[in-house]
């Protein structure tokens, strides 16, 4: 019985972990946590910029495949929406298939901006803010500079 006791009693060398400690610990984990968030957000917006490009690139292909089946570009009347279903007027030659399956928008849940210009066209982006000009994540992205 005096055994079971002697088990029972705290001594100096085992105490618990004073708040003191707790406290730093939960600094650490707190410092390290806010460096990794940093991390991963910047490479979240480098990732919404690389997925623009992208998809302008590949909304880029679709009008040329829509240029060698209708001799022109859409006009800037029509938009993209002229890859998904046949315009009107002008093309006879146009799919069978959509170019594409639907319209795209940017990353940033914005619809691109596409104009029509004599033989050429410019597909943008103006970024996470929508506004022109802009640095980062709210710089403009256009078909001209891919």
């Amino acid at each position: 019985m005096r055994n079971i006791l002697k088990s029972r009693v705290i001594t100096n060398n085992q105490k618990g972990m004073t708040l003191l400690e707790i406290m730093i610990v939960l600094v650490i984990l707190g410092g390290l946590v806010a460096s990794l968030v940093t991390v991963v957000m910047g490479r979240l917006k480098s990732a919404r910029i690389k997925q623009a490009k992208i998809t302008m690139a590949e909304v880029g292909k679709a009008l040329d495949m829509y240029y060698t089946d209708c001799g022109a570009y859409p006009s800037s009347e029509q938009g993209l929406g002229a890859l998904v279903q046949a315009p009107g007027d002008g093309c006879s030659s146009w799919g069978p298939d959509p170019y594409i399956k639907k319209v795209p928008r940017d990353p940033w849940n914005h619809e691109y901006i596409y104009e029509s210009q004599g033989g050429t066209y410019v597909l943008q982006s103006l970024g996470r803010d929508n506004r022109e000009g802009g640095t980062g994540e709210d710089e403009d992205l256009s078909s001209e500079n891919l």
